[in-house]
């Protein structure tokens, strides 16, 4: 990581299971039972790009996949040749490493936006200090899903520059979590109805913290 970016490593064990719940319900919900490349999601996603007028926005790469995309050089490139290269490399790393190994190197690595620092946010807890003012360890199941939601698209659903935006996909990653089963419906409740509280611990004035409901 360069200059003006933020990055802090943590194990499996100091993520909470919230967090890693909500990243998977989102990104890649059969992420326990493929290989690295989940066909059934990209005969989804190609049914979907039919049905919307041949609008292929739905992504299909797994969790594996975008971690081979991160590792990988000209991480920016979209050219089928390069879909092919992160498959093979996705492959390779699930033979070679176990679950909580992959979604451990993916949480910290994935770039989750600028914070109110002004820095680049790189993993979940650069992004937990940088974003929402605390520790991982410390976030409800509403942060969780707030900076899963962000991936796609870290601009635009930044709940420091459009908390509205953020409120919208923070409840998308909500309703997967609860489809998932790995939160119920009290859960979702309470966490769909709570403010948005974004916050600093890194800054140099130390700990800011601003509310939106």
């Amino acid at each position: 990581t360069g200059a003006g970016a933020n990055r802090v490593y943590k194990t499996i064990d100091q993520i909470p299971e919230d967090l890693q719940h909500a990243f998977v319900a989102i990104e890649d919900s059969r992420f326990y039972k493929h290989n690295g490349v989940d066909i059934q999601g990209i005969i989804r996603a190609f049914v979907v790009g039919i049905t919307h007028g041949g609008n292929f926005s739905e992504g299909a790469s797994t969790i594996t996949q975008q971690l081979a995309g991160l590792v990988m050089e000209n991480r920016d490139e979209k050219t089928y040749k390069r879909k092919i290269q992160e498959a093979v490399l996705a492959v390779r790393i699930e033979n070679a490493y176990d679950k909580d190994e992959i979604l451990t190197a993916y949480l910290n690595r994935v770039y989750l936006g600028i914070g109110m620092s002004g820095q680049a946010c790189y993993g979940i807890e650069a992004a937990a200090e940088d974003i929402l003012g605390k520790h991982a360890d410390e976030l409800t199941i509403a942060d969780s899903a707030l900076l899963a939601g962000m991936i796609q698209n870290p601009t635009y659903w930044s709940p420091i520059t459009d908390p509205e935006n953020a409120k919208v996909r923070r409840e998308q990653v909500l309703s997967a979590m609860l489809d998932n089963g790995v939160i119920t419906q009290d859960e979702y409740d309470e966490a769909n109805n709570s403010e948005i509280v974004t916050g600093s611990i890194t800054t140099d004035n130390g700990t800011e913290t601003q509310a939106y409901n």
